[in-house]
């Protein structure tokens, strides 16, 4: 699609026909419009963002990335800002001041009303990674005591300005969270039953210093589009949407990944990240295993004689920390997953454990009898030899397995994040393991 927008507007943009680009442009979705944008030369990007009608231009301007809505609010006249900043939900509008430079964030709350002003200061007390951080104060709140009727008059006459009229919460005079009602239940019910009686009374709330990432999941599993947000006295004081959610997730997810590959997380597209944010963000954790390498390089210098005499286990060392390192991943992976999506906890330590060895014993066995039939049969190595590596490779994926599913356990019951653990951590630890049973399978059975 952005693709077929770029090639609508190049031409009707190089011929100057502003008329048929303002008539073509309502047609298109925000996100397609970006991505086109990013495509078009700079310079007609502030040309046709004047085109769009307020309600387009804002929607636009939030899927745009952090640069440029930087380069379009130092083309737009104080006038145009305000009309952005106007037509901008308050959560948009608090990510908008919080991502800005500090002279554009001053021009942002110049153009804003007093109202506003406040509205966004009082959301940027709240912590980062909050749920108070990422809720909006639009929402439509309704009077037990109203008929349907009554509220459908509030709905439409208050509705145009809040992010979702899906679901509407009843609060009373002290704006106690009290009940929740949808528009469909409002619209299907008799003109003068009472909110009171049909509302959902059985409420499920976040708290505003509920962490970002619990209340996301939370959309998951009760499936909202919406969540209320209340504080110490449960006094609603704003709401979490759906589309704010998926980006926590998406958001949780990239770091969670960053951390798993020993790197420090960015959230700006690859092709837009500099070299040196690349550099600054990866060398720290590849100093730390460079560092923690060395254990694994004690090791073998400690078995250096024997190597040189049995140079054939050399050509093992590779193989079975390789095999090592990806057994802990894959348990780290599934043991990290399931704390996440909350499918298990500390509690389930041991059954998680003695899970993991089967598995590390089965897959090791499997892995272990085709290693020594090869290493006899085609390789015409010495039994004792074939009977190292193979043994070698049952007990470092069943210590790798191990590894993998205590780590991450143990991480989130200290209250650390068990994605830092799960990369540099697991490889380091299993490697080291994998060196030191090799090398005793080996004396036992070539008496090195």
């Amino acid at each position: 699609m952005e693709d077929y927008i770029y090639q609508t507007l190049l031409p009707l943009l190089e011929a100057k026909n502003y008329r048929e680009i303002k008539r073509i442009v309502c047609y298109f979705n925000p996100i397609d419009l970006v991505e086109a944008f990013e495509e078009l030369p700079e310079n007609y990007v502030p040309i046709i963002f004047r085109l769009l009608n307020k309600d387009l231009a804002a929607d636009t301007f939030i899927e745009m990335d952090t640069d440029m809505q930087e380069r379009l609010i130092h083309e737009l006249t104080d006038s145009e800002l305000k009309e952005v900043v106007e037509e901008l939900f308050m959560d948009d509008a608090t990510d908008l001041v919080e991502e800005m430079p500090a002279m554009i964030v001053n021009r942002i709350l110049r153009q804003a009303d007093n109202e506003t002003r406040d509205i966004i200061n009082e959301l940027l007390q709240y912590p980062e990674g909050s749920a108070g951080s990422i809720m909006t104060t639009e929402f439509v709140n309704l009077n037990p005591r109203m008929t349907a009727a009554d509220a459908i008059k509030r709905i439409r006459r208050t509705g145009v300005d809040k992010e979702t009229i899906d679901t509407c919460y009843v609060t009373d005079y002290h704006r106690h969270l009290i009940g929740v009602v949808s528009i469909r239940a409002v619209i299907l019910a008799d003109d003068d039953d009472l909110i009171v009686d049909f509302m959902e009374k059985n409420i499920i709330s976040v708290k505003t210093l509920e962490d970002q990432e619990d209340v996301a999941r939370m959309f998951e599993r009760y499936h909202f589009t919406s969540m209320p947000v209340v504080d110490a006295e449960n006094r609603l004081v704003g709401i979490v949407t759906v589309d704010d959610a998926m980006d926590v997730l998406t958001e949780e997810t990239t770091e969670d990944i960053a951390k798993m590959a020993a790197i420090v997380p960015s959230y700006k597209p690859y092709l837009k990240e500099s070299t040196y944010t690349l550099w600054r963000n990866r060398i720290p954790w590849l100093m730390v295993l460079m560092v923690s390498a060395t254990f694994t390089g004690m090791i073998i210098n400690r078995y250096e004689d024997a190597l040189a005499v049995h140079v054939v286990l050399t050509a093992f060392i590779p193989m079975l920390m390789d095999t090592a390192g990806n057994a802990g991943s894959q348990s780290s992976s599934t043991i990290i997953r399931g704390l996440s999506l909350e499918e298990i906890a500390f509690a389930d330590f041991f059954k998680i454990i003695w899970k993991e060895i089967k598995v590390g014993f089965f897959a090791g066995v499997t892995m272990g009898v085709l290693t020594f039939l090869k290493l006899v049969l085609l390789d015409k190595l010495a039994v004792a030899v074939a009977l190292t590596v193979a043994l070698t490779l049952i007990a470092t994926v069943v210590s790798a397995k191990i590894g993998g599913s205590v780590l991450p356990l143990l991480a989130n019951y200290l209250r650390m994040d068990p994605a830092v653990v799960s990369g540099p951590l697991i490889t380091t630890v299993v490697d080291a393991f994998s060196l030191i049973i090799y090398f005793r399978f080996a004396t036992a059975f070539m008496g090195i």
